[in-house]
């Protein structure tokens, strides 16, 4: 089976026979973070191409993955907690999976180098200035998170301190100090999150330092990105991604495009050069806020955007007698809901363009569509998340001619999909 990769991944041993992984994490086993580690990259990949052939090839032909070049380092957010350990000095890294247990964390193979140097940085200023982590059990203690966001393309950093109160001990000295080890630190924040939950990011949040965000380039775009706006983790893949979404489009400059879940307008604004009119919809207030700002940015004339339920919008569009050529939608893993899926088929847009990280559910929504007029064109699975289980892919259906205005509805045999009878 053939997979599409430009080259080998650098400094590593050429990989055995077995498929084994020559140079795993040392940590993998512990962090649960990367679930393929034990893997050499081409097994990878030709693992994840089964599993898309397995969900989605019944819709038809699956393309060979898009791999990484490089598969190391392509975190552009790397995130750490903080607690003490049983000798009492600090320690940060990520929760081992289903548990509230840290692995401590210096390094990691798929996150960005600079910003993992920031964050050990930061652990070390603390236990200097003696600013205690958050503990859950007693809920004494101040710092929870640090979050840390950093364009490839322009080089800028967000530092993001999350912490359990809004007081920050010697604050200044702190920033100063940070920014004495890492001048190449853009802005800093300090974000308040005094909630018992599992979510990194509160409502509360005030600049300490630069203008509170970054900006990044995506294929020819710049994007502003906040602490809590969602900016795809992967940028050398999304470029590879969003650039097939576009191929699979075949926008020609006259179509009108929605843009739904349109976040903070990546994929929409990336469209409108090639649309004559992008409209986007997220339920996300903030997002859209980022969505405008970034249009006028790249003094895009031609797109609009929208806060409200992308279901609700696209149903009153189609209540309203207005029409769409296309429909991205970028759904969360979870996929959309059938209320969505049936306001879309009332719409009825030529063309759809279904991204989705999580192809089961992307499975269960083609379903759904299949059966109401529409027909699987291209099957494209791309690696995002190198070494994870993670899949990203992307899926162009068509509209099917109907007769004397009939809806078309292809009827699918139970036997071909198992278990699958209750779609919803």
């Amino acid at each position: 089976m053939p997979i599409r990769k430009q080259s080998d991944r650098p400094h590593t041993k050429a990989a055995p026979s077995s498929g084994e992984n020559p140079s795993p994490c040392p940590l993998y086993r512990k962090c649960g973070g990367c679930q393929l580690q034990n893997m050499s990259y081409e097994r990878q990949l030709a693992w994840k191409q089964g599993r898309v052939i397995s969900l989605l090839g019944s819709f038809g032909k699956v393309s060979p993955i898009l791999g990484m070049e490089h598969p190391y380092h392509y975190r552009n957010k790397v995130q750490a907690a903080f607690s003490l350990n049983r000798s009492g000095r600090i320690v940060s890294g990520v929760y081992q999976a289903s548990t509230h247990r840290i692995v401590p964390v210096d390094k990691c193979m798929t996150e960005d180098q600079k910003a993992d140097e920031i964050m050990v940085s930061i652990r070390r200023l603390l236990e200097d200035f003696k600013i205690p982590p958050y503990e859950e059990r007693s809920g004494r203690g101040l710092v929870r998170h640090v979050l840390i966001k950093r364009g490839f393309q322009s080089g800028q950093i967000m530092v993001v301190l999350v912490t359990a109160t809004p007081i920050l001990p010697a604050k200044n000295h702190f920033i100063q100090a940070l920014l004495q080890k890492h001048p190449e630190i853009t802005t800093i924040l300090q974000n308040v999150n005094g909630k018992f939950t599992s979510m990194v990011l509160g409502e509360s949040e005030k600049v300490l330092y630069g203008p509170g965000t970054i900006e990044d380039t995506l294929c020819d775009c710049v994007f502003r990105i906040s602490a809590k706006s969602f900016y795809q983790i992967n940028p050398v893949q999304t470029e590879v991604l969003y650039k097939k979404a576009m191929e699979l489009a075949g926008l020609s400059g006259k179509e009108r495009v929605i843009d739904a879940y349109c976040g903070i307008g990546t994929i929409g604004l990336i469209a409108s050069r090639q649309a004559q009119q992008v409209i986007g919809v997220e339920v996300n207030r903030d997002a859209v806020k980022d969505a405008i700002v970034n249009m006028r940015r790249n003094s895009i004339q031609n797109a609009r955007f929208y806060h409200a339920d992308a279901g609700q919008f696209l149903t009153d569009m189609a209540n309203d007698g207005q029409s769409a050529d296309v429909v991205f939608l970028d759904p969360p893993r979870a996929g959309s809901d059938q209320a969505f899926l049936s306001s879309l088929v009332t719409l009825s847009p030529a063309r759809i363009v279904y991204i989705s990280c999580n192809p089961e559910t992307q499975r269960r929504d083609l379903l759904f569509l299949t059966q109401r007029g529409y027909q699987v064109r291209a099957i494209q699975p791309v690696d995002m998340f190198p070494h994870t289980n993670h899949i990203e892919c992307c899926v162009l259906l068509q509209k099917i001619p109907s007769k004397k205005g009939e809806v078309t509805e292809k009827i699918w045999k139970t036997k071909q999909y198992p278990g699958m009878k209750k779609i919803f």
